[in-house]
């Protein structure tokens, strides 16, 4: 089995659950070394990093909380620290709290700010200090930043759109460093951010496909976007969405 990531560091960044898991997984099966954050789900976490021990990977898992920026910033080091540098680096830690506008909280507001954009920024910040020439950056976005689709998201949004932006504008510093910076914009997956079945029916009519796409799907562009055969792509927002949008 092809290993096209095996002398490669990755950190992923709430990669204990959902789509993160899922690209943690895809990233040691193509033989990278992987760390990866939580938050809260510490027995996941471990699982995770047993199961892939356990298949002859390497794993690390760290708790972190992504609105703290030291925290992310810890993380970065630690896993550079531990597996001898970093080479791609997955910003994909993310929050969704949902309200009417004359409900939302400035409170809600700054956290999901502050997790979804800012962490962003500074783990970003920090990683690319330990990159050399050939770094991957992939920042997991959604195709809100084009099309909020439903009330109550404007914040949500809000926050990937900025995340959408934010890339293009880091493809410009890091271009000169041979690193690439990307953002992978999923659409309608199921994953426990979005459990309900009720509402996976309401959107399949949406989609050209006529289902949710599902997470080791939105893994398998990450880990092309990480992989040498993407050296050519930055700065772009790539949508995996079912035809959500078309």
């Amino acid at each position: 089995m092809s290993q096209p990531h095996s002398t490669k560091i990755a950190l992923v960044t709430g990669g204990s659950r959902g789509i993160g898991a899922a690209i943690v997984r895809r990233l040691a099966a193509d033989g990278a070394a992987v760390a990866f954050t939580y938050s809260s789900s510490e027995h996941k976490a471990k699982a995770i990093v047993a199961e892939l021990e356990a298949a002859g990977g390497r794993a690390l898992a760290i708790r972190a909380d992504s609105a703290d920026a030291k925290a992310v910033q810890d993380a970065v080091a630690l896993t550079a620290e531990t597996f001898g540098g970093l080479d791609i680096l997955v910003s994909n830690a993310g929050i969704l709290i949902l309200n009417p506008l004359d409900d939302y909280s400035l409170e809600d507001f700054d956290r999901m700010f502050a997790v979804n954009v800012r962490a962003a920024f500074v783990g970003i910040q920090a990683a690319a200090r330990h990159m050399k020439e050939g770094g991957r950056i992939i920042t997991i976005g959604s195709v809100t930043a084009d099309r909020s689709g439903f009330p109550t998201s404007a914040v949500y949004s809000m926050t990937k759109g900025a995340i959408a932006s934010m890339t293009r504008g880091l493809a410009r510093d890091l271009g000169p460093r041979g690193i690439t910076i990307n953002n992978v914009q999923p659409g309608p997956t199921a994953t426990d951010m979005n459990p309900n079945e009720d509402d996976h029916e309401r959107l399949k009519p949406l989609m050209a496909l006529g289902r949710l796409g599902e997470d080791r799907e939105i893994a398998g562009l990450a880990a092309y976007l990480a992989s040498a055969e993407a050296a050519f792509v930055t700065g772009a927002s790539l949508t995996i969405d079912g035809g959500y949008l078309a």
